[in-house]
């Protein structure tokens, strides 16, 4: 049971969930989109670059097609995201976005690419799903509003839709450039709607978390997921992603002091339960479907 593409997405979610409260380092009042935009031109710019000085890319023979699709979805999404933030707040944003995106991939594997779920990916997926309502239940956000909720869900379809591309586009190339050519384009699609421009950084105390953030919880996280998402399914990959709001809940409590009423300790072991069905559940599977192969 080959378990290792399922830790390299969970260590991408878990780095990923270390963005929130890398965020509360920053200065108040920088607009979301220009953090998104210049984590996204750090982590990309200097894969771009590695990967140019190790000639690891070719521009003329490049998967341009699945890669401005991965790119405008990424990037689609976290504009999504953050606005429905602003709408329908954090805890509401945060449970539609996520909790969406599992099953729109699911759909688009079963209706596009012909590729129904399993059952132990549906359990594990309902688990998640059900942990991270309970994990954000109790935040004092309890009007519901409706083009909030939108947003939310056009989010999660970006983020399902850009796993998809992507794995497309690893089908095609490597690992590396792909990340690198991604989220260089993904910058350029973000820093024109930014806002606040890109000075910002060198101000204060800022450098260091956007730096963080570039490369460790962009460049390094991304590297997880694609490569993980070359052996396993786009909707395990997104299920588990999970990991994310599971990892910035822990990291709120643990470092920045913040409290998580019962309720919510038990959407963490519904998450946690849910990850680890998924992850040793589908290695079974695969194991059971090899041996069958073998036997015929």
């Amino acid at each position: 049971m080959n378990l290792l593409p399922y830790i390299f997405v969970l260590l991408a979610g878990i780095l990923w969930g270390t963005t929130g409260t890398t965020q509360t380092f920053l200065q108040e009042g920088i607009s979301p989109i220009a953090v998104a935009g210049v984590r996204s031109a750090i982590g990309g710019g200097i894969l771009l670059i590695a990967v140019l000085v190790m000639r690891r890319i070719h521009f003329k023979k490049w998967s341009w097609r699945w890669t401005i699709l991965a790119a405008l979805a990424i990037a689609l999404f976290q504009c999504l995201f953050f606005t429905s933030i602003r709408f329908a707040g954090v805890a509401v944003g945060t449970v539609v976005t996520i909790g969406s995106s599992p099953v729109f991939s699911g759909i688009m594997e079963w209706v596009i690419f012909k590729r129904r779920p399993d059952r132990v990916w549906g359990m594990a997926t309902l688990l998640a799903i059900i942990g991270c309502i309970l994990l954000f239940a109790n935040r004092g956000e309890t009007e519901v509003h409706p083009f909030g909720i939108l947003l939310a869900l056009c989010a999660g379809m970006m983020f399902a839709l850009y796993t998809n591309f992507s794995k497309r586009l690893t089908e095609r190339e490597e690992t590396l450039p792909s990340v690198a050519m991604t989220f260089t384009l993904c910058a350029l699609f973000l820093l024109p709607f930014s806002g606040d421009g890109v000075s910002w950084v060198f101000e204060g105390q800022n450098f260091w978390p956007m730096l963080f953030m570039g490369i460790v919880s962009t460049s390094m996280a991304y590297i997880f997921y694609l490569t993980g998402l070359e052996k396993i399914s786009s909707s395990s990959a997104v299920t588990l992603s999970l990991a994310e709001p599971l990892t910035a809940a822990l990291l709120g409590v643990f470092l920045v002091g913040e409290y998580l009423s019962p309720i919510s300790w038990i959407g963490v072991i519904l998450l946690l339960g849910g990850i680890i069905v998924l992850t040793f559940g589908s290695g079974k599977a695969a194991k059971k479907t090899e041996k069958a192969s073998s036997l015929e």
